[in-house]
């Protein structure tokens, strides 16, 4: 017995107002977002721009107190240059620019002449590539003034900004998703379970739920067990002892062509649950956005339900 998935009848109507839905989030929240986001990240530029004496100290010393200087000085090039095309460009590992990047540090294992040699490459074609027309106290050889600083930082800011603008939204459609589950969920006395990290998903206290929980499955092809991020994980009121919780993965999308790109990332996490522990997991999409009917339709053959954010209602027929 399905609550939307066997309903095809309703399928149309529902794809029509979860994208007016999306669109009206958009068009009133998106500008906010971005301008917040490009606020923040002007700061963090000029932060950038004071640790580097404002682009005139770009050497190994610099970038091995400020590893995390790297994506900025990316884009204040001409052209704004890849983290992919800066290795090609410098011949340096692909390990050592990721370190630099995601764990804000230089590889510590690296050797130091050997780090040296590589931070010296990356600072030669950073400086060979910075955009003049943005740094214009470059060519006066000085430091620039407050005016000319706040207006470069401001560019870079844009360019690093455009760069993500995708995951910018969606993280800000995510919180928007889970902070709807969250007051509909505490409306109903559901309580947000902060020490949740210390149980087994199964083990959740009747009416608790928690956000971003890693739930353990045998993955077949690898012959191991790992751990499956979910959004949402739900214990409900009127569970008993041994029963499992809703499991609700938060799916937004702003144009149709990605969700059926991605609809099968949904399918192989309900086979491994269903392969773990068996039939009576229960596995739900929360869907906001685009989401046509070939989409569903897929996921429906697959035994995969779902609750429309416009209609977040239904969730109480999933026995919340």
């Amino acid at each position: 017995m399905g609550v939307n998935k066997n309903r095809p009848d309703e399928w149309k109507s529902d794809i029509a107002k979860s994208v007016d839905f999306y669109n009206d989030w958009f068009l009133r929240s998106a500008p906010r977002v971005f301008k917040e986001t490009r606020l923040k990240t002007s700061q963090q530029v000029e932060q950038v721009l004071e640790w580097t004496v404002n682009l005139t100290q770009l050497n190994p010393e610099v970038f091995q107190k400020y590893p995390s200087i790297l994506p900025v000085l990316r884009m204040a090039t001409c052209p704004p240059i890849a983290r992919d095309r800066l290795i090609g460009l410098a011949g340096v590992p692909r390990n050592l620019v990721s370190a630099m990047e995601e764990d804000k540090r230089v590889p510590p294992r690296m050797e130091s002449g050997q780090l040296q040699e590589n931070l010296e490459k990356i600072g030669k074609v950073i400086i060979g590539l910075i955009d003049y027309d943005i740094f214009v106290w470059l060519d006066r050889d000085d430091e620039g003034n407050a005016e000319e600083i706040r207006r470069a930082a401001t560019i870079v800011a844009d360019r690093l900004c455009g760069a993500e603008a995708n995951p910018i939204l969606r993280n800000a459609q995510e919180k928007r998703q889970l902070t709807s589950i969250q007051h509909w969920l505490q409306e109903r006395g559901y309580t947000f379970n902060e020490r949740a990290s210390n149980r087994k998903f199964d083990e959740l206290p009747p009416g608790t739920f928690v956000f971003h929980f890693n739930v353990p499955v045998h993955q077949v092809t690898s012959n191991r067990e790992i751990r499956m991020p979910i959004d949402v994980v739900v214990m409900p009121l009127t569970a008993k002892l041994g029963d499992f919780p809703l499991l609700i993965e938060a799916k937004s999308a702003g144009d149709f062509t990605n969700t059926n790109k991605r609809r099968k990332e949904e399918a192989i996490k309900v086979s491994q649950l269903r392969s773990t522990y068996g039939d009576s997991i229960r596995f739900v999409l929360f869907l906001s956005g685009y989401f046509d009917s070939n989409y569903l339709e897929y996921e429906a053959d697959e035994g995969i339900d779902w609750v429309w954010e416009h209609r977040i209602n239904d969730l109480a027929e999933f026995g919340l």
